[in-house]
């Protein structure tokens, strides 16, 4: 992304694009500076905040795997974003974001989970 300023415009379109396939772009678009540690991780949660709620599992899968990715070097930053947010997320985003935090971290947001009304999830799925 570093190399290619211009980029995030073009990211912040896709985004929002009625096509999930574009927008499931957008978030993996960021994945690669995000998985060593760096990049926009803001722009990330802008996105997938707006996207927690999609019932495309594609879109759920890939929040998930950011933030699994994402939470191998910045474990606090991902949980400190997906805490106030598990009674929207899908039992596959939870499932993956958690599979490299500290336990006391996962233990934390997987029984945030499962405390969280299903009416509010994107999917009614329960973690297995």
């Amino acid at each position: 992304m570093e190399r290619w300023a211009g980029l995030v415009d073009d990211l912040d379109r896709w985004s929002v694009d009625d096509d999930f396939w574009i927008r499931r772009a957008a978030l993996l678009a960021l994945l690669p500076q995000l998985r060593r540690g760096a990049g926009d991780f803001e722009r990330f949660g802008r996105y997938a905040d707006r996207m927690l709620d999609e019932r495309e599992f594609f879109i759920r899968k890939a929040i998930g795997w950011v933030l699994r990715e994402t939470g191998k070097k910045q474990p606090d930053l991902v949980y400190a974003w997906l805490l106030p947010r598990c009674a929207r997320a899908s039992g596959v985003t939870v499932r993956e974001a958690v599979k490299y935090l500290a336990p006391h971290q996962r233990i934390a947001l997987l029984a945030a989970y499962a405390a969280a009304p299903p009416p509010k999830r994107a999917s009614g799925h329960a973690l297995q």
